[in-house]
């Protein structure tokens, strides 16, 4: 709608009125001469001429040289719609800077006057277009938090369905069912599987309805609640239940879990079932294990102990001593079966392990008393530890540890043989820290000791201390 009678309302304007009106219409207005060149720019706000600059450097240039290249066919058109007399619409331009930055403008020309001029009014589009940012940025917002919602929902979906265990999602106000997965027919079967929208309450017998109530009511009050036992209505069978409460919205749910009590027999085929399998890991573990009966001579042993010891089948073991393979015969293993009687299991005792057929190797043994009826029978774990200690260890292992395991051989092993393994490792630990205190060099440790050099070098050989390859010729 325009003036009905400008001429009268406005007057006679000057130049200077005009170029306020226009001014004061526009964020920013460009004059313009029938080509299209401009002649002169104002800008209605501070935040619009520190953009433009210096926007003198417009003037004098065509109006398509300062918009960017997507705009030019818009001017043109604009151009040639204000110059036959007709108001051009309202167009999005991107005016280039003398920064060369852009700015967004909704501009509309206007021919005014006999001279061909026109004048274009401009609107600033940045708080526009911050305003579809930010539109844009809740909207991406929101997609996100909605796909974080059906991911969540999704899982939620694939944990209820693929739960072994029967579960379902119970009303709190109505009391009944809301959801149930498919585990429940393992306990109702498909005939008696509850049903979406059915009482929740019965499914029990009426002993079994005031136990549930009792507990949803304190799962309801204090947000937990005890498990319960309750009969189910249609076959009388006992069944576990607990539940839990959980808000969705403004409704108020309880999740309830369905367990089976295991009558007697499927509860000894379940313990038969543990047993065999723990027998059949036991038989395919990779260390050996070896159970004796009182007097240490072997019961049963398992494959990898088999291998260890060079035998071909179980037959060749059992009833044999166990020491036959282990450690010195009479020694490592009174020692273990005097550990077992007296202070209960043992852990990571060292020894060896010795084959058929002259192998040897490093094992630790861990070994624990079991009761069969009233005569103990004893388990051995052997573990092949050979990787782990230097070659020259090796000859370490043939004696025993420990004053305290010399000891505990007191009253089992003759006199005789018990000096001869102290007076051993006495020796033994001298050298060691002889060898200790002079940092290894072999002529003062055996000066140290009392020894000649060469006796020196017979006892670490035959102790299996230091390296006799490259150490023989220091001093």
């Amino acid at each position: 709608m325009r003036f009905t009678a400008p001429r009268t309302a406005l007057g006679d304007l000057d130049a200077e009125a005009v170029a306020a009106l226009v001014s004061a219409a526009a964020d920013i207005a460009l004059v313009l001469d029938s080509d299209g060149t401009v002649l002169d720019v104002a800008c209605n706000t501070d935040e619009i001429a520190r953009e433009v600059g210096d926007a003198r450097s417009w003037c004098g240039r065509p109006w398509a040289e300062i918009v960017a290249l997507d705009s030019k066919a818009k001017t043109e058109e604009m151009l040639r719609a204000a110059e036959a007399g007709q108001p051009s619409a309202w167009r999005h331009l991107n005016l280039i800077t003398p920064a060369g930055g852009t700015l967004p403008v909704l501009f509309c020309a206007v021919r005014v006057g006999n001279a061909g001029r026109s004048v274009a009014f401009g609107r600033d589009l940045r708080p526009i277009a911050s305003l579809q940012q930010r539109l844009v940025d809740a909207q991406s917002s929101l997609e996100r938090d909605y796909a974080r919602l059906r991911y969540a929902e999704t899982r939620y979906r694939l944990l209820f369905q693929m739960s072994s265990d029967p579960v379902l999602v119970v009303d709190a106000e109505s009391g009944r069912i809301v959801e149930v997965n498919p585990a429940t027919e393992r306990i109702f079967g498909s005939s008696h599987r509850p049903e979406v929208g059915q009482e929740f309450l019965s499914l029990f017998s009426a002993e079994g309805r005031r136990a549930v109530e009792l507990l949803l009511a304190g799962v309801r009050t204090a947000g937990r609640g005890d498990e319960v036992r309750a009969t189910l209505a249609f076959d009388s069978r006992a069944v576990d239940v607990s539940a839990s409460l959980f808000r969705q919205e403004n409704t108020v749910f309880f999740l309830v879990r369905l367990l089976a009590v295991a009558t007697g027999d499927e509860t000894a085929v379940t313990v038969a079932k543990q047993k065999f399998k723990l027998l059949k890991l036991m038989e395919s573990a990779p260390d050996g294990f070896v159970v004796t009966g009182p007097d240490g001579r072997i019961i049963t042993a398992n494959n990898a102990f088999l291998e260890m010891t060079q035998l071909a089948t179980e037959d060749q073991a059992r009833g044999e001593p166990l020491d036959r393979w282990l450690g010195r015969p009479g020694v490592d293993l009174e020692v273990l079966l005097a550990n077992l009687r007296e202070r209960g299991p043992v852990r990571l005792f060292p020894s060896t392990l010795r084959g058929e057929y002259g192998a040897q190797a490093e094992v630790e043994i861990s070994a624990v008393a079991m009761m069969d009826g009233s005569t103990p029978c004893f388990g051995f774990a052997i573990r092949d530890v050979g990787p782990r200690f230097a070659p020259s260890q090796g000859a370490r292992s043939e004696m025993p540890r420990s004053v305290q395991q010399l000891s505990e051989l007191i009253g089992r092993v003759p006199l005789k043989d018990l000096v001869r393994e102290a007076t051993d490792v006495i020796e033994r630990l001298c050298i060691e820290a002889a060898l200790e205190l002079t940092n290894d060099n072999r002529a003062s440790a055996a000066e140290m000791l009392g020894l000649s050099r060469q006796s020196l070098y017979v006892k670490l050989r035959r102790y299996g201390l230091g390296d006799l390859a490259s150490g023989q010729g220091s001093t």
